[in-house]
């Protein structure tokens, strides 16, 4: 993969991770991140925090991702904002469902897919032929 599109993933992950991750949950295995705090505040705050989710899948548009990839990550998105309105339960589901973490791997597989694809084809075209010999090679 590109080692600019590498970085711009990795920081990608990076913020994802601030936003879904940042925090663990004494004695259990689900952290929570800014997104979830934000979330605590009514409305405003799960409008709030769809501003870096959008950053998001803005990235991965301006990376070449598909018009399905990028609807997934929309309706990821969609689906926390909807579901984080609700009082208690979508604060509790914020934690659950990292939508931003969600879309950033669904952005690392398909460029490590896409890059894995040109690298094939790119070894598939370069590669020599093999030497034709004997009267069939003759013109």
């Amino acid at each position: 993969m590109d080692v600019n599109i590498e970085a711009r993933l990795q920081a990608l992950e990076k913020l994802a991770y601030r936003l879904e991750n940042l925090v663990p949950i004494p004695g259990t295995d689900l952290r929570f991140g800014i997104d979830a705090m934000l979330g605590f505040v009514p409305v405003v705050g799960d409008f709030a925090a769809l501003i870096p989710g959008a950053y998001i899948v803005k990235n991965a548009y301006d990376m070449g991702a598909s018009r399905r990839m990028l609807i997934r990550m929309a309706l990821n998105l969609g689906i926390d904002v909807v579901i984080g309105l609700v009082p208690a339960i979508g604060d509790l589901f914020d934690i659950a469902w990292n939508a931003n973490t969600r879309n950033v791997a669904l952005l690392r597989a398909f460029l490590e897919t896409k890059t894995a694809h040109a690298e094939w084809a790119r070894a598939a075209i370069s590669s020599d032929p093999a030497p034709v010999s004997g009267a069939a090679g003759a013109v």
